[in-house]
């Protein structure tokens, strides 16, 4: 045998070897380390079990409550909670950077967890290390076998950077905007009432929220244009929102996204705690609607869940409210404004309605009947579908809901003598509030005295009137009223009055405790401006001034510029005596 021939053989015999031999009982003796880091980085990311123990440990402290045990999302706090809490078995996540129905990746994982869900109950939670941040993203995809294996280990897409934004980009995203339908659930301003927003779904039967596009610091996975641009790439797992990475183009991606971040103008609510009241100098006419308020700044306060109370509403729809004031010689008038996924303007409300104790722990109404479409649509035929994935289908409407919308404004029944306020849901014994009560059902408010929540008694002097409209996704809805009253607290120019509001969902069957609210803030009238007396008095006395300088200096000029008398050919002065 030729010496070629026995290393062709040796080698052979060689590769048969290697094929008969586990690979895992080779790696510690026979397989390079490089070789060895390249087969462990294209595995699962799990961590290890001592960074797991410690996830759980912090899961049970933090997260149990909600999410559960077993991670399933049946904590004790569940039923109170909308939207759900994750079921972490479910694999469904909606925040990634991985394709449309894969896991997330472990930075995905800690990013949630770090940032939290806005205006849902998953918090932030800055407080926590990143080691235990990353330990708790560990701990998580022990609830999911599928993170454990090769076929699961989740593959990021690959997200381009932000292009500039510009008048052309934002002008295609508003015509694709149309043409892939966004507008069916966000509504054609981006206010979240779209047709399809009443009968929206998960995948679990849960109803769900079409977002409001105006309002991004509302956008759960964040507000960044980046942000946008990986939400329409991936969608969100479990809900109607899909990927467009198939259908779209990046730069078609990027040009929705540019429309959308234009909308709103800003990332911040800019929250405030002061209304401040504009003096006008003509009558308020009601009729003139929000045109009469264009000189008044916009105050933002946000809307929280009533959950003190029996009747408690965990989440409201409602999200914030702006406001703005101005007055007259006789009346202050303030326009409250709020976003609403539809107008229930049929139906009845009120401050005291009561609300059965097991409505607290229900399914907020108005979700579609079981086995509805999941995407709140008329459901498409295979083959349209096939050929048109931007498919045009009708959206099915949602039930009336036999409760209205409506709003109102508080303030305390007196003007407060020191810094104490009364209750702030509806006052108290001691300290009432008057409360203007708008039912949208109806033509005109209603005022009403509270002492406390189980203590709303009528009392329209008839001193409020109001009007209200709904437009495109916003409740606009006026307030006025005499700046003094024979009963009631005044509005004083110069002077601060405690104020708060209420909002009530008819369509999620809001009604006396179940509502939204804000706390106290403030309605400060601002003076007059007096044009002073002063300043003409001092303008009229620099000209006096002026003139008599002007007048001495003519005349000293007369009289010394002139030749002295006698002096060429003039009569010479006498002579004095010795």
């Amino acid at each position: 045998m030729t010496s070629a021939a026995a290393l062709r053989m040796c080698f052979v015999v060689l590769i048969v070897w290697l094929c008969a031999v586990p690979i895992g009982s080779l790696r510690p003796a026979t397989l390079s380390h490089a070789g060895a880091v390249r087969v462990e980085a294209q595995g699962p990311d799990v961590g290890t079990e001592a960074q797991r123990e410690s996830g759980r440990a912090l899961y049970v402290k933090n997260c149990a409550q909600c999410h559960g045990e077993k991670g399933d999302g049946v904590g004790y706090a569940t039923p109170h909670l909308f939207p759900m809490p994750r079921d972490f078995t479910s694999g469904r996540f909606k925040v990634r950077t991985t394709p449309s129905g894969a896991l997330p990746t472990h930075q995905d994982l800690v990013n949630i967890i770090r940032r939290g869900m806005p205006y849902t109950s998953m918090p932030a939670w800055p407080d926590l290390s990143d080691q235990e941040v990353s330990d708790l993203a560990y701990y998580i995809t022990t609830f999911r076998p599928d993170f454990s294996t090769p076929e699961g280990a989740p593959t990021p897409l690959e997200l381009p950077g932000a292009p500039g934004s510009t008048q052309e980009s934002i002008e295609l995203g508003k015509k694709l905007y149309v043409e892939t339908g966004c507008l069916k659930c966000h509504g054609n301003l981006g206010r979240g009432d779209g047709p399809s927003a009443p009968t929206l779904m998960d995948d679990l039967g849960q109803p769900i929220l079409a977002a409001n596009l105006t309002q991004p610091w509302t956008f759960r996975g964040g507000s960044s244009r980046e942000d946008i641009f990986r939400t329409m790439t991936t969608g969100l797992n479990g809900t109607p929102m899909p990927s467009f990475v198939d259908s779209l183009m990046p730069e078609q991606r990027w040009a929705i996204t540019d429309y959308i971040a234009s909308l709103s103008g800003s990332v911040d609510p800019g929250y405030t705690n002061l209304v401040v009241a504009k003096p006008v100098q003509d009558p308020i006419d009601l009729a003139n609607g929000a045109a009469s308020f264009d000189s008044a700044p916009v105050a933002r306060f946000p809307i929280i869940g009533q959950v003190t109370e029996p009747g408690r509403s965990f989440h409201p729809p409602a999200t914030s409210v702006t406001v703005q004031a101005i007055y007259d010689a006789e009346s202050i008038a303030l326009l409250v404004r709020w976003h609403d996924m539809r107008a229930d303007n049929m139906g009845k409300n009120g401050p005291s309605l009561p609300v059965p104790l097991e409505e607290e722990e229900s399914t907020p109404a108005g979700a579609p009947e079981a086995g509805a479409s999941p995407f709140g649509d008329a459901e498409v035929p295979a083959d349209q579908a096939a050929a048109d994935p931007f498919a045009e289908a009708v959206a099915p409407s949602a039930a009336p809901s036999e409760f209205s919308d409506a709003v109102a404004i508080q303030i305390p029944a007196q003007a407060p003598t020191d810094a104490r306020k009364p209750y702030f849901i509806f006052g108290d014994a001691q300290n009432p509030v008057d409360l203007w009560f708008f039912d949208l059902a109806r033509p005109n408010p209603l005022q009403f005295t509270g002492r406390g929540s189980a203590n709303v008694a009528l009392n329209d002097t008839g001193d409020v009137t109001g009007v209200a409209s709904y437009d495109q996704g916003e409740w606009s809805a006026i307030f006025k009223r005499p700046l003094a009253v024979s009963s009631g607290a005044p509005f004083a120019s110069g002077q601060f009055l405690p104020i708060a509001f209420s909002v009530w969902d008819g369509f999620s069957r809001e009604r006396g405790n179940r509502r939204g609210l804000t706390v106290w803030y403030s309605v400060y009238v601002e003076p007059e401006v007096v044009v002073s007396a002063v300043g003409p008095m001092v303008r009229i006395a620099l000209l006096i001034l002026a003139i008599e300088l002007l007048v001495i200096g003519w005349v000293r000029r007369g009289h010394y510029g002139s030749p002295a008398r006698g002096a060429v050919g003039g009569d010479q002065p006498a002579p004095t005596r010795a």
